[in-house]
């Protein structure tokens, strides 16, 4: 048996915030979902779906798992970020290779922006 990466699953206190948010970000629509939950993307998609789960209490401390958020320019995909509702961190490191920027959802899920160059 094979085994396949299925899903990224986010527990967030307001489900249809925080997936509004990475729908809109990646411009990936909600697909079927059960009760409570909101899942982007169905089971047979190319990429992982995501998946978002409420949970009664809110993050505390930094995630140990992050997504990478490839992004054409910098400061367009930081500009999107912050008008859909999430926030920068003030971390940004540059490298030969791209830029890192790392930003945080409406629940304070940190991820990262990268333009590779």
């Amino acid at each position: 048996m094979a085994n396949r990466w299925s899903a990224v699953t986010f527990d967030c206190v307001d489900v249809a915030r925080v997936a509004g948010f990475w729908s809109a970000l990646l411009d990936r629509p909600p697909g079927p979902s059960e009760p409570g939950w909101v899942y982007l993307g169905h089971r047979d998609d190319p990429q992982p779906r995501l998946v978002f789960q409420a949970v009664s209490e809110p993050k505390q401390g930094k995630v140990r798992l992050h997504l990478d958020i490839a992004v054409d320019d910098i400061e367009d995909g930081i500009a999107t970020v912050l008008a859909l509702g999430g926030r920068f961190t003030g971390q940004r490191h540059d490298y030969e290779e791209g830029v890192v920027v790392v930003m945080a959802d409406p629940e304070d899920h940190e991820f990262c922006l990268v333009q590779y160059f």
